[in-house]
């Protein structure tokens, strides 16, 4: 007989995972500075390089913002709106927006698009509820990629182990300021906390036993040789923005010394420039003094008096225009975007012209993102029930045409494929197709059914008086096509 002795969690972490976290550490932080070099350039919080040569020093602290690294960034993210979670072979999707309402998914999916552009890749984290009833729906978090890394498997394109540094409240009850790890592994989900003692202190172990770690990467410009992710705030975005910054800073320069004309006066006595007790008057007060009104000079001769021309920003303001026609091509924005226009208007086809590369980029970003949060989604459905979902049934997630047509555009190409008997009238892609939202859609299929049934009820009803006045004269009527089938009711 042998005793079967139940295997206890380790309370600290073993060899291999410390060994683990020891790298993972290492690699969030050294890219920690370059992400927070692109967040404070989309915040306008960085430090522009002086050359020191135009700038005196008495100005060196007066810090100008230009806010395009900001501007790029939001018209790309503000076409990225998530709209809904369904099944593609078209069967009821209610557990999908069970889960994405109970995450808020519609309003967190902008702040991970957002992240995504400015970093480079955002993560996604998926978990149980935590509420301690099976009934509690699966938890997915949106996680910053300056507190959280990911062991990325390139040939099976799976995560292979991930790591989040936080804060110990947001799992347990513990010190605000004391930190906290959490190690995802294709296993379990380790939290761990500084001993005292020094190393790291386990505090749960949560045996998923999924096989596969609950982590998903939003990754931005991928490449083959790079699945990390570039940021759209690029080296040139920041290099562009630094020389109009620079420009800006000339711009006050020069209206601080060079901004009044300067005067010159020729021939004048010392007297011109003394007040009424013969002291010397300061350079402020001869300048706005009457000093125009001057005496002759001895030989009875007047004083010439003159300016010089005062300084001209347009050569300045045409290098800015210079620089935002350069940015707008980084980012494929129409220039009016960033504040460049022109005498003559755009017309609305030049204007969806230039929005062109726009559209495209955003497509890019949504075919991207959006198998990310197929994923995540299927995660979620995997950790609710405890097994893979299907993988014959696809999930797609449904986001708001980033293209700027016309609704009378729309309206006109839907109704032109109806009438042509390529979609149906009464297609939910028909209602899509014309631009309506998820919402609008779900309250027409509604509003739909309601009156199908009204209409329905009401011809009933109609027959049903109809055979009363019949029975009533005894006159038998003759049944017609649409009394087929309701024999009973005679």
């Amino acid at each position: 007989m042998t005793l079967s002795i139940p295997e206890l969690p380790l309370l600290t972490l073993s060899d291999d995972e410390l060994a683990l976290v020891q790298m993972l550490r290492a690699d969030m932080m050294r890219d920690r500075w370059a992400l927070q070099l692109r967040d404070a350039y989309f915040n306008g919080e960085q430090l522009i390089r002086d050359l020191g040569i135009s700038i005196p020093p008495q100005l060196r602290g007066l810090h100008t913002v230009i806010g395009w690294p900001r501007v790029g960034v939001e018209s790309l993210e503000e076409r990225l709106d998530l709209e809904a979670f369904r099944w593609a072979d078209g069967s009821d999707s209610g557990e999908l927006a069970e889960i994405a309402e109970a995450n808020d998914l519609f309003d967190e999916s902008s702040l991970a698009h957002l992240d995504a552009l400015v970093y480079g890749r955002e993560y996604l984290a998926v978990g149980s509820g935590g509420c301690g009833t099976d009934e509690c729906p699966p938890l997915i978090t949106a996680e910053s990629p300056l507190d959280m890394t990911l062991l990325w498997d390139a040939r099976l394109r799976v995560g292979t182990a991930a790591l989040r540094e936080c804060a110990a409240d947001s799992y347990i009850d513990a010190d605000p300021e004391q930190r906290m790890l959490v190690l995802y592994l294709p296993d379990q989900t380790v939290m761990a906390v500084p001993s005292p003692s020094g190393g790291w202190e386990v505090v749960d172990r949560d045996m998923h036993g999924l096989g596969i770690v609950p982590v998903v990467r939003m990754a931005n410009r991928q490449r083959t040789a790079d699945r990390v992710g570039r940021s759209e705030i690029t080296p040139e975005v920041m290099s562009i923005t630094d020389a109009a910054c620079r420009r800006l800073m000339g711009m006050e320069v020069a209206a601080e010394f060079f901004g009044a004309p300067a005067r010159y006066i020729l021939g004048a006595s010392e007297a011109a420039f003394q007040d009424a007790e013969g002291n010397a008057k300061s350079a402020w007060e001869t300048y706005i003094g009457r000093v125009l009104a001057l005496e002759r000079d001895e030989d009875g001769a007047v004083p010439t008096v003159g300016q010089f021309p005062a300084h001209d920003p347009t050569g300045m303001t045409k290098i800015i225009d210079l620089y935002a026609r350069i940015m707008s091509s980084q980012f494929g924005l129409p220039p009016h975007m960033l504040g460049y226009t022109t005498d003559n208007p755009a017309s609305a086809d030049a204007i969806r012209s230039t929005e062109a590369k726009l559209v495209k980029r955003s497509e890019r970003r949504i075919r991207r993102f959006g198998a990310a949060w197929q994923q995540a989604m299927r995660l979620a459905l995997w950790v609710r029930d405890g097994e893979p979902p299907d993988k014959a049934r696809r999930i797609e997630t449904v986001f708001r045409n980033p293209a700027t047509p016309t609704v009378a555009a729309q309206v006109d190409a839907t109704v032109k494929l109806v009438q042509a008997g390529v979609l149906p009238a009464d297609s939910n892609v028909t209602l899509e197709m014309a631009g309506f939202t998820e919402a609008q859609r779900q309250r027409i299929a509604v509003d739909r059914r309601r009156t199908a049934g009204r209409v329905g009820s009401s011809a009933l009803m109609d027959r049903l008086a109809e055979i009363g006045a019949n029975a009533g004269t005894g006159a038998s009527p003759e049944p017609s096509e649409a009394d087929v089938g309701v024999d009973d009711l005679g």
